[in-house]
């Protein structure tokens, strides 16, 4: 192999493990809560915290947990371009190094070509003719040089197509290249964000006294009951009769069997899952394929009015799209909540719904 081959061959393999390394997933986390902006700055509780006072903590760490579900969608969605980019290059590079023999073996052939040329001395064909002691032996090998002339612009022609297609490969290469960076660079300032919004929580929460952190997740189970019962009170369940699809079935049983397991940002399981990597491996389990993150599964997939809403189907929560659960039925839902939880089943109506999406529409 030449030189210049083996220095392609050698920047091919480079850029692949330079690939593997900016998309690499980085240690995650995804969670919902209500939409009120919160600094992630926690402020001191009183010694005794009233009800007053667990009321606000509660309200500021759904605050804290719902900014941190909006930076893992981000992280998320950067994660899954990079994956698709990083597949790219790697054709790419491929398509460089092909290319580039292809056209070493043109050069080959057009030096081949140039050479035989070459030895016919440039005489005009009467001068040849003359000096051949054979007319027709001439005539036969002038037509044959007709046709090697002939031949020889057909290389000439696919030397260049190929030239330009190296090109080509190597502006879409730098391209993608410049988004996985850019990539990159949005997943770790989502990192960032992610990760301090639940320092701040967790500083909050430590706050309290256990008799507090008991009386705080009595509080959560009151709101997330009220809420509930509100939402049933609508008679909503009495419009919901629907019976799943075979998929939908796949996807419940799934997300059933993940219950228990703990909720950790940008995790798609096996042992721990944030709540778009629960819905979207669920479906995949089912045979059906869909985005990854909670944002991109409401904007992609086709929206069900919730009186037509069946088992299976993808619930969304909150103006912004921060959250997404599996609808299993009689008004229940399984999610990953937040991070500090597990995979749990809950009621439809403890968030904010903002719609719902059916994968297998």
């Amino acid at each position: 192999m030449g030189t210049g081959k083996r220095g392609l061959l050698a920047a091919a393999v480079t850029v692949v493990c330079a690939v593997t390394v900016l998309g690499a997933p980085g240690t995650a986390f995804a969670s919902p809560s209500p939409t009120p902006a919160a600094s992630s700055t926690a402020p001191p509780l009183p010694s005794t915290a009233s009800n007053k006072d667990l009321e606000a903590v509660r309200t500021k760490l759904e605050a804290l947990y719902h900014d941190a579900a909006v930076a893992t969608d981000a992280y998320n969605a950067a994660e899954e371009a990079a994956k698709k980019q990083s597949a790219e290059i790697v054709e790419l590079a491929k398509k460089i190094v092909a290319g580039q023999e292809k056209l070493d073996d043109l050069k080959d052939r057009a030096g081949a070509a140039a050479r035989a040329q070459y030895r016919t001395g440039g005489l005009p064909d009467e001068a040849q003719l003359m000096l051949s002691d054979d007319p027709s032996e001439f005539l036969d090998g002038a037509g044959r040089v007709r046709q090697g002339e002939r031949a020889t612009k057909g290389l000439i022609g696919e030397l260049t197509r190929t030239q330009q297609d190296l090109e080509q490969y190597s502006k879409d290469a730098s391209t993608q290249w410049q988004k996985l960076e850019a990539g990159r660079k949005t997943k770790a300032t989502a990192q960032k964000k992610i990760e301090k919004q639940i320092a701040a929580a967790e500083k909050l929460e430590s706050q309290l006294e256990k008799e507090e952190k008991k009386r705080l997740e009595q509080l959560e189970a009151k709101v997330a009951r009220e809420a509930q019962t509100a939402w049933l009170g609508t008679g909503v369940l009495d419009e919901i009769n629907s019976a799943a699809s075979v998929q939908g079935k796949q996807a419940v049983q799934f997300a059933t069997a993940q219950i228990g397991k703990p909720y950790v940002w940008g995790a798609e399981g096996p042992d721990s899952f944030d709540c778009s990597g629960l819905t979207s491996e669920a479906w995949k389990s089912a045979g059906q394929g869909i985005p990854r993150t909670s944002q991109e599964q409401w904007k992609q997939l086709p929206h069900i009015a919730i009186e037509d809403m069946r088992p299976g189907d993808l619930i969304i929560y909150f103006d912004d799209a921060s959250h997404v659960a599996l609808y299993v039925g009689d008004g229940s839902i399984i999610h990953a909540p937040r991070p500090g939880r597990t995979v749990t089943l809950a009621g439809a109506g403890t968030m904010p719904i903002l719609g719902v999406v059916r994968p297998d529409a």
